[in-house]
């Protein structure tokens, strides 16, 4: 069948097709990591300022495979967004991506990252893009000392990944990276002066996409779609609003200060995601909405929202935290986004630390017990040691630390020196307590 094309845009009745023409769009933007979630979400804001600044395309790499590369070269970077949900809009296809590379190609991202055409480099690394052995950071680098050479001008970096304090996380990489190179003075003091990193909050659920998704996109567009996309309707991006050298005039909320945005995000949806992956993973549930319809799983996500991790914020003015919650569990509980628990269970040895250790570090100090939050991390613990092998960079140490680990104490002491601080006996005690029930349910 026929591929998606920019050489046919004739689209039928009830698809949404770019506003603009693709010809004039030049790129500015430098994204590294072209997953699903980055064409599901920053690539669909950046869509829609195109018509009215078309200087913003983006200049996509992959961050491993060619497998998006492969996908959406032959469609001249264009694919189409799916909702599915309450509320879903009708198809849309995205021409934001003007360019899709592999790492390796063209000498990779440092040369487009020196163009003084490109205002911004975005990325979606996932969080173990950050980690010390990740090359993320190092092609990034290398665009930046590139840059400072051809004196190409002021440049923002903008981590669109679920960090604590992503902007800062990710200049601290970079400066620890300048530290081992020839001339990495000199390159510090430049990104001081020219280099900005704001940090961010991004929210939308984007399900793997099946046959059955691609199906769906070929007869409403009448064409075949290697890349489409689903998501859920609902999206959000608050972003702090210091940029160095402009921005794309994006329908997002800014502000000053991203961090009571980023630990509600964090605390509230995710932890929540990672509590329903795992023990609905555990009770045979094979999707999150599937999770969600088990009153016992669904109960204890509503509990670690307001008994263990509401109590250790600090909201920004007017935000609506019960609505906010009831609007987390409701998007988890739509049965059209197939989002599958195992997909949600991946990469947990990163994501834990971030999303549930620092509400079980302050609840404790506040002489409270954070039974969910310690549910959900004894999940983890039960469902590392019965899955092998997991999704995680950790694999292998994971498989060796658990291996022949079936008592509870021993369970939970061979996995408790993965996260980067030791909380206490008791929290140790409330681990091994719901490891037990877990491990004989």
């Amino acid at each position: 069948m026929t591929r998606l094309s920019r050489h046919d845009l004739s689209l039928p009745a009830g698809v949404r097709a770019p506003s603009y023409d693709l010809r004039d769009v030049t790129v500015g933007i430098v994204h590294l990591g072209v997953g699903a979630f980055h064409r599901a979400h920053q690539a669909v804001y950046t869509d829609a300022v195109l018509a009215a600044d078309p200087t913003w395309g983006i200049s996509g790499y992959t961050q491993r495979s060619a497998t998006v590369r492969d996908q959406l070269a032959p469609q001249d970077g264009l694919y189409t967004v799916l909702e599915r949900g309450a509320g879903a809009a009708p198809p849309r296809v995205i021409g934001a991506l003007r360019e899709i590379r592999t790492q390796d190609e063209d000498g990779g991202p440092a040369a487009r990252i020196a163009d003084p055409r490109v205002r911004l480099v975005t990325l979606t690394v996932t969080e173990k893009g950050y980690r010390p052995d990740s090359p993320a950071v190092g092609r990034l680098v290398a665009g930046l000392e590139l840059r400072r050479r051809a004196d190409a001008g002021p440049i923002s970096v903008l981590s669109c990944d679920n960090l604590t304090a992503n902007g800062a996380t990710l200049r601290g990489r970079v400066a620890e990276h300048c530290a081992g190179l020839p001339d990495g003075d000199r390159l510090l003091d430049w990104i001081g002066t020219s280099v900005a990193f704001p940090s961010c909050v991004v929210d939308r659920i984007v399900p793997a996409t099946t046959a059955a998704d691609r199906a769906v996109v070929t007869a409403a567009l009448g064409v075949c779609d290697e890349g489409a996309v689903v998501a859920e309707p609902f999206s959000q991006w608050v972003i702090e609003d210091t940029f160095a050298a402009g921005r794309p005039a994006w329908d997002a909320t800014y502000t000053t200060d991203v961090a009571p945005y980023e630990a509600a995000k964090l605390r509230l949806l995710n932890a929540t995601h990672s509590l329903l992956a795992y023990t609905g993973a555990l009770a045979g549930h094979d999707t999150i909405a599937d999770t969600m319809t088990d009153p016992v799983l669904a109960d204890a996500a509503h509990r670690l929202m307001t008994e263990d991790a509401a109590p250790t914020l600090t909201l920004p003015d007017g935000f609506d935290l019960p609505g906010y919650q009831d609007s987390i569990l409701r998007r988890f509980a739509d049965p059209a986004l197939g989002h599958r628990t195992t997909q949600v269970a991946a990469d947990g040895s990163l994501k834990l630390p971030i999303r549930l250790l620092g509400t079980a570090r302050d609840r404790l100090v506040a002489g409270a017990t954070p039974q969910w939050t310690a549910l959900a991390v004894a999940a983890w613990m039960v469902y590392v040691a019965t899955h092998q092998p997991v999704d995680d960079p950790l694999a292998e140490t994971l498989a060796a630390a658990t291996a022949g680990r079936s008592k509870p104490a021993d369970l939970v002491d061979s996995l408790l020196p993965v996260f980067p601080e030791d909380l206490g006996p008791s929290w140790r005690g409330l681990l091994i307590e719901h490891t037990a029930r877990l491990l004989h349910n």
